[in-house]
């Protein structure tokens, strides 16, 4: 499965859908990069309106991501850009599993992330708050154990110097 059209022009499409408890977070267009059956890649400028300052990292308007998802993993990894080309870092993201279907890349948000800085100095795990106030541990076990795991991975990964060789 390539990243082209069908008649080999335009890049192919596909919409990320981000879900959370059920409901549909936000969703974007985006480029299609890479789709090998196990992780689709896509690109997609900054979706969310206006800017949002994490105090590590300031997301824009003209950031660009670079997104990978896995259909057997329980995560997503974004390499973030500013407008100029600049890398910005690795912002991680704990989900379910990816499921591509007629044009929509559909990932359900486990509320767990990861940050880790251009040179690897900075690995942050954040939002285990709101995990924890999610209630998947009670609702659903195994996949809160999943969440956990995927997690000590990108960490893991992140500190290793391994996130841009996934």
């Amino acid at each position: 499965m390539s990243g082209t059209s069908a008649d080999g022009g335009r890049p192919a499409t596909v919409e990320v859908a981000l879900v959370k408890a059920g409901r549909t977070k936000i969703r974007y267009p985006a480029e299609l990069l890479h789709d090998d059956g196990t992780r689709v890649t896509v690109r997609a400028p900054w979706a969310a309106p206006g800017s949002r300052d994490f105090g590590f990292v300031r997301f824009e308007p003209g950031d660009v991501f670079t997104e990978h998802y896995w259909r057997d993993r329980w995560y997503a990894v974004k390499e973030v850009y500013a407008g100029d080309g600049t890398f910005k870092g690795w912002y991680c993201d704990v989900t379910r599993p990816a499921v591509r279907a007629e044009g929509v890349l559909t990932v359900e948000d486990l509320d767990l992330d990861l940050w880790c800085s251009p040179d690897g100095s900075t690995v942050l795990r954040l939002d285990e708050d709101e995990f924890e106030a999610s209630g998947l541990r009670a609702a659903d076990p195994e996949a809160a154990a999943a969440a956990l795991r995927a997690l000590t991975e990108l960490e893991s990964l992140a500190r290793d110097g391994l996130l841009g060789t996934v």
